[in-house]
């Protein structure tokens, strides 16, 4: 499974926020940060915490993909 946050990051963009406030903002750690850049999976608890702060869904912020949709 493949993980997609390029729709975070245009979302912040839009929003005029950069990854340090979101950081402080969300009250989500520097790792779970740093996950979400490597596109790497992360607690449900911090994409809840990152919607909440950003006032947005989940799908909003993210894509999955299966494997074989390479």
């Amino acid at each position: 499974m493949l993980i997609s946050y390029n729709k975070l990051w245009k979302l912040m963009i839009d929003k005029n926020i950069n990854k340090t406030k979101l950081r402080k903002q969300a009250g989500i750690s520097s790792n779970a940060m740093a996950k979400l850049g490597k596109n790497e999976s992360v607690q449900v608890e911090v994409l809840a915490k990152i919607c909440n702060c950003l006032d947005c869904t989940m799908d909003e912020i993210m894509e999955v993909f299966s494997k074989d949709k390479e």
